[in-house]
């Protein structure tokens, strides 16, 4: 954990630097491929995920050391090619672990979000699960564990492999000649994150882009027919939470009103998208049919609203990274109250984001327990020895949320209500 967060203290940095170059630019050019809500949600998913890892929410079906202890047939020496090695089969089970996520139910829960994002950018890039608690991932690892590459390399390569593929996640880069037959491009991407027909499950690779041309995924973005994002059910919310499990909450709909009981144990097994014919025919789901004509969801938030929203993703960043400094310096501090506590907070402002009215009872809770923590202890977690008048603006910062969800809970969902025969649902 402690190599972990050293790694984002330094990784987290350096993605915001791209994400503002990002936003600058598109503002410079009028692209408006960079949306505030948007760009919100997805930075908060980010930090979602960041947290669930730090809380050791998931638990490993079977792990890497468990094969690499049974199956390993030669053991390689510590050199660069060993590293190199390892690379090329970390990129060789992510293709295929990537692929079992869009072609199979249940495992397209914990993909959905990723791809969620109706905008195509780098802070989409973040939108990472928090709805993987099982893993699997290395069952696609045994050639690695046959040719014995170390859990120690798996597990320095691993972060690399991962953060690799930020990069890619952005419209203002065109093809990029000879390098678009070698590794995976931004074009390359924006195919895999299209809704368009031809486009669908395409360029599944991450890193080298020969495994799509080995298996038959490959698909080059075409002049002619222009991405669009995001997925063909659109969630049509900015909560991560919500986005991160509305998927396996449908196919334990379908599987409770599903007649047959054959069809309520396959359903989770079936191809992506599969339904029972009883359940389609009875509960029909939203779904695009002309990916060139469907509204963009959009909570019809006020300016004021955004700018709130935005205050409260820089305070929750600012949080995160003091507990990830808090941990890289070895500091005990307790996570689980911590880790929960930004959980609540990122619930809270994106069902605000959403003009939910229950979030300005989550607000309100949270603020309520964040700031008698501080009462209780006297400290935000250690942040005294760093700067005494840091925990009283933390205190503030909670006293004040709760005050600010009740006015723009007013303000906004009277705003709605006034506004509700306008919007569709795409529920």
């Amino acid at each position: 954990m402690q190599a972990y967060a050293t790694a984002l203290l330094f990784a987290i940095p350096g993605f915001v630097l791209l994400i503002l170059i990002e936003a600058i630019y598109d503002k410079w050019k009028d692209k408006k491929t960079v949306k505030a809500m948007d760009t919100i949600s997805s930075l908060s998913s980010g930090m979602t995920n960041t947290i669930k890892d730090s809380l050791g929410l998931a638990v490993a079906l079977v792990s890497y050391p468990f094969f690499l202890e049974r199956m390993a047939v030669i053991q390689m020496e510590e050199s660069w090619q060993l590293y190199a090695i390892a690379f090329v089969a970390m990129d060789f089970a992510s293709y295929w672990s990537h692929r079992l996520n869009h072609s199979v139910n249940i495992f397209w829960n914990q993909h959905a979000i990723h791809h969620s994002s109706e905008e195509f950018n780098l802070p989409c890039a973040l939108r990472q699960t928090i709805s993987n608690l099982v893993t699997f991932g290395a069952i696609f690892l045994i050639p690695a564990a046959i040719l014995g590459i170390p859990s120690k390399v798996i597990g320095i390569i691993a972060p690399l492999h991962l953060f690799l593929q930020f990069w890619y996640h952005t419209r203002h880069i065109g093809k990029l000649g000879i390098l678009e037959y070698i590794i995976v491009t931004p074009s390359q991407h924006r195919v895999h994150h299209a809704i368009n027909p031809i486009y669908l499950d395409k360029n599944l690779s991450a890193i080298f882009c020969i495994w799509d041309r080995m298996f038959g995924t490959f698909q080059e973005e075409l002049d002619d027919v222009p991405p669009v994002y995001g997925i063909t059910r659109p969630m049509a919310t900015w909560n991560p939470f919500k986005i991160n499990f509305m998927h396996v909450w449908l196919l334990m709909k379908d599987a409770w009103r599903a007649n047959s009981w054959w069809d309520k144990l396959r359903i989770w097994f079936m191809p992506l998208g599969w339904r029972p014919e009883d359940v389609k025919e009875k509960y029909p789901v939203y779904k695009i049919e002309d990916v060139y004509d469907y509204e963009k969801y959009d909570s019809k938030a006020s300016r004021g609203l955004v700018n709130w929203s935005w205050m409260h993703l820089v305070v929750a960043n600012v949080l995160l990274y003091f507990m990830l400094y808090q941990v890289s310096q070895g500091v005990e501090i307790n996570i689980p109250v911590y880790g929960t506590l930004i959980f609540v907070s990122i619930y809270g402002y994106t069902a605000l984001m959403d003009r939910d009215k229950y979030a300005v009872w989550v607000e309100s809770i949270r603020g309520f327990f964040g700031f008698g923590w501080i009462l209780y202890t006297g400290d935000w977690f250690g942040l005294n020895d760093i700067f005494l008048a840091a925990t009283v603006l933390v205190a503030i910062y909670f006293a004040a949320s709760a005050l600010g969800a009740l006015y723009f809970h007013r303000k906004e969902i009277a705003q709605k209500e006034e506004l509700e025969p306008l919007l569709v649902s795409n529920n």
